[in-house]
């Protein structure tokens, strides 16, 4: 039930995109249509009538849910709804069509009935060919959620039996509070531990969503599971085990059969996702080849200063859990490098060296990030990626805020909103740490492209203005 390689949510395709680039090429087939259609027309008439249609079949395609290419939708299905777009846009504009003049009705008639004539087919040929597209992208992988069950029930039993049956999700592993007496594998799907073990385990970045299959009746336990799931980043769905067969197998298939428009973790504006990325590409290359020269001075200044590499790589936490290699200019002595943040950086740290101290105090270290910028692994504004197991006060810091994971539903960045409002360096209180997180979700509720300028412009004046800080 695993496929052969697994991809994170930021790696894997976006089922998202591919709807937007389907219902673009349906705009541009449509406005192609319209202009062959009305060329050399002096009819205005019949040329508003036509830009209406086109307008109403588009609409109609997203209303009928034609982009959701969901795994279990059979072609002719899908051949359906644009028949049924195309022909109940036609019909509309006939019935407009009929309260014209004497003179003009039967020229419309007869464009409107030439346009769906000439709509249906290349409309049709159009999504064959995406549905095929993107049944073979399921069928490699690319495009199958990937589920965790919580719950060795008979209901999550027979979850994966239908799912092995049609290959549609794929399960990478069920969780079970019952210790010895729950089983080793449902059907070949491994039990991998208690609930508790869902929020820490390897394959979370894996997932789509998780799936709860409890009894019904069970309302304390329903309560239970959901608060200590809460700290995931994922999607949560109930399924019950409930007494009637039909409801059971509605809930079963709206599982396998998740719209693609819903995969790869948290839905997001897709122009606003594409305009990050470009100003994050572009910002990123211009800056390392500007500041070519400066980069250069910094890796020189750091061997002369003390031995030992130039870069320091520490394994940190990105979109959805994943694990990822961040980047940093060295800037203590390397056999006092830690890796895992068991002990934040205090003022006159001993640990680090001259050229690290300027370093740490204007940022500079920090600048080697923009290659995993480049990479895809963070974005210039997000919330800043934490070491894994980075301690605070002796304790865990992801374990001081419940929530402390919902700052990973963004990519990390190399400055953010907490940055530019005073929480900048160590978190070495549980105070300081509740206060990094709130100001990091009050970026991802509000996240916008204006927002992510202002904090940009506002970055600067922050790390020139508050000295005071320990970095």
């Amino acid at each position: 039930m695993r496929p052969a390689k697994l991809a994170s949510a930021r790696s894997r395709l976006s089922g998202g995109t591919l709807t937007r680039l389907a219902q673009a090429s349906d705009l541009l087939l449509l406005a192609g249509l319209f202009r062959f259609k009305c060329e050399g027309d002096a009819l205005a008439g019949a040329n508003i009538l036509l830009l209406v249609a086109s307008v109403l079949v588009a609409a109609a395609l997203r209303g009928l849910e034609a982009y959701q290419f969901t795994g279990r939708e059979r072609l002719h299905n899908h051949l359906y709804k644009v028949i049924g777009a195309v022909g109940g846009s036609g019909l509309v504009l006939l019935a407009f069509a009929s309260l014209a003049t004497p003179a003009a009705k039967a020229e419309y008639i007869l464009r409107i009935v030439d346009w769906c004539l000439i709509a249906v087919p290349l409309l049709s040929a159009a999504h064959i060919a995406w549905f095929n597209y993107i049944r073979r992208l399921r069928r490699k992988g690319h495009l199958t959620p990937n589920l965790m069950i919580v719950g060795a029930t008979p209901a999550a039993q027979r979850l994966v039996a239908m799912a092995l049956a049609n290959r549609d999700v794929n399960i990478l592993g069920v969780f079970d509070d019952r210790g010895e007496r729950a089983p080793k594998h449902i059907f070949g799907v491994p039990v991998l531990g208690r609930t508790a073990d869902v929020k820490s385990h390897r394959l979370l970045p894996y997932v789509d969503r998780i799936v709860v299959a409890v009894p019904p009746h069970a309302t304390a336990r329903i309560a239970q599971l959901i608060a200590e799931l809460a700290p995931c980043p994922n999607d949560i769905s109930l399924l019950m085990d409930g007494f009637d067969p039909a409801s059971e197998r509605d809930a079963q298939e709206r599982l396998l059969d998740m719209p693609l428009a819903y995969l790869s973790g948290v839905r997001r504006r897709i122009l606003q996702a594409a305009a990050k990325r470009t100003i994050d590409v572009v910002f990123s290359v211009m800056a390392i080849v500007g500041l070519a020269p400066a980069l250069v001075a910094i890796a020189i200044a750091i061997r002369l200063d003390s031995p030992g590499p130039v870069l320091f790589k520490q394994r940190r936490h990105g979109y959805m859990n994943e694990e990822v290699l961040v980047w940093k200019f060295r800037s203590m002595r390397t056999e006092m490098s830690d890796y895992a943040a068991a002990r934040q950086v205090t003022a006159d740290d001993d640990r680090v060296t001259r050229v690290g101290r300027f370093l740490r105090r204007t940022s500079l270290d920090e600048l080697p990030q923009l290659w995993n910028v480049i990479r895809g692994e963070m974005s210039l504004v997000g919330p800043r990626p934490h070491a894994i197991g980075m301690l605070t006060g002796g304790a865990e810091a992801s374990k001081l805020v419940e929530t402390y994971a919902h700052r990973h539903r963004m990519k990390p960045g190399l400055t953010g909103w907490a940055a530019v409002n005073g929480s900048r360096g160590p978190v070495d209180t549980a105070e300081a740490v509740r206060r990094r997180v709130s100001l990091d979700l009050e970026y991802v509720e509000r996240q916008s492209l204006w927002l992510d300028l202002s904090i940009m412009l506002r970055t600067l004046p922050c790390v020139l203005g508050d000295s005071a800080v320990v970095r």
